[in-house]
């Protein structure tokens, strides 16, 4: 993916000096430029990342609540352990927020990019070696990026905020159940991911949180996951093993999901929910809400079952902070 550290440090150079227009346009000349058709032989390998060990002397989610979205993501990490608890000196880390449309952050579509700068910011402090923002938009792509703001505020903390143009997709074999797609080359190889969905109401599913997050690593015809989406949620999480998922819960999408568009549609919850037990942070969030109850999501008694954590989060270890 990376085509040189004095290319990706002129990029990043162009990205913090630019503003989002001229950044988001200079990305897309860039990647544009060197893209080209994705790899027709499989790679048929991605990296097996380790679980976060739990610790009892720590809460396995922090639910924070306050006016400040950057005050909130640092808060809830801190109460966690502390973003080294998660992020290694020398890690390469990809954080997987939510740019799949062309909406603007009051619109709540799309991961609220204050958030992901401050994960950014926090994961450069522990030591990580590159931080990358990505994601595999629904509308287009360079529109969606530009219109989120996560690029500017991404690439202001250090993080490299590619397009998911042809060159970054693989296509790799995800096992007998999911079968062979074009993946966000990121996902195969980054020592630790991150999972920065935002809260939405979804037509098929429900509700659009963490687990629903990870149908953005790929490309391709993603209608045909819906045929047994509950099931290809937990078979992508399983894929990519977060380090730690990060619910942005500070506008929501309360309706017409997932995309949105009518601000009588979202409210103001000011919230992030931070959890190492991803299946409870859904349920929690889902619950919270839009009072679904966990039983009636099909996705998180699968995720259960296969041991990715509890859908009773009232039983798990919480903790809630005002800021």
């Amino acid at each position: 993916m990376d085509d040189g550290g004095s290319r990706r440090d002129a990029l990043t150079r162009l990205l913090r000096v630019s503003g989002l227009g001229a950044a988001t346009a200079g990305l897309g000349v860039w990647l544009g430029a060197r893209s080209r058709q994705p790899e027709e032989s499989e790679s048929g390998a991605y990296k097996i990342r380790e679980v976060i060990p739990s610790d009892p002397n720590l809460p396995a989610m922090v639910i924070a609540q306050g006016d400040d979205p950057r005050l909130l993501a640092r808060r809830s990490i801190d109460e966690l352990g502390g973003m080294r608890r998660f992020v290694a000196a020398g890690d390469v880390v990809l954080i997987k927020p939510n740019i799949g449309w062309d909406r603007t952050p009051d619109q709540a579509a799309n991961t609220n990019p204050q958030v992901v700068a401050e994960v950014v910011r926090l994961c450069r402090d522990a030591g990580a070696r590159r931080v990358i923002v990505t994601d595999v938009s629904c509308n287009d792509p360079r529109r969606c990026f530009s219109r989120s703001g996560i690029p500017a505020a991404a690439v202001a903390e250090g993080a490299e905020v590619p397009l998911p143009e042809d060159h970054l997709l693989k296509k790799t074999n995800l096992g007998a159940s999911l079968g062979s797609w074009l993946v966000l080359e990121p996902v195969l190889f980054a020592d630790k991911i991150i999972n920065i969905p935002i809260a939405k109401h979804h037509s098929l599913t429900g509700v659009t949180l963490g687990m629903k997050n990870w149908l953005g690593a790929v490309s391709g015809p993603r209608d045909r996951l819906h045929q047994d989406i509950h099931t290809s949620m937990v078979d992508f999480a399983e894929v990519a093993r977060p380090a730690l998922t990060i619910i942005d819960a500070y506008r929501i999408l309360v309706r017409n999901g997932p995309t949105g568009g009518s601000l009588a549609d979202v409210e103001l919850k000011k919230t992030v929910i931070a959890s190492t037990d991803p299946v409870a942070a859904d349920a929690y969030a889902a619950k919270t809400y839009w009072n679904l109850d966990a039983n009636t999501l099909l996705y998180l008694k699968i995720a259960q079952e296969r041991g990715l954590g509890r859908m009773d989060f009232e039983n798990v270890r919480a903790r809630v902070i005002r800021t």
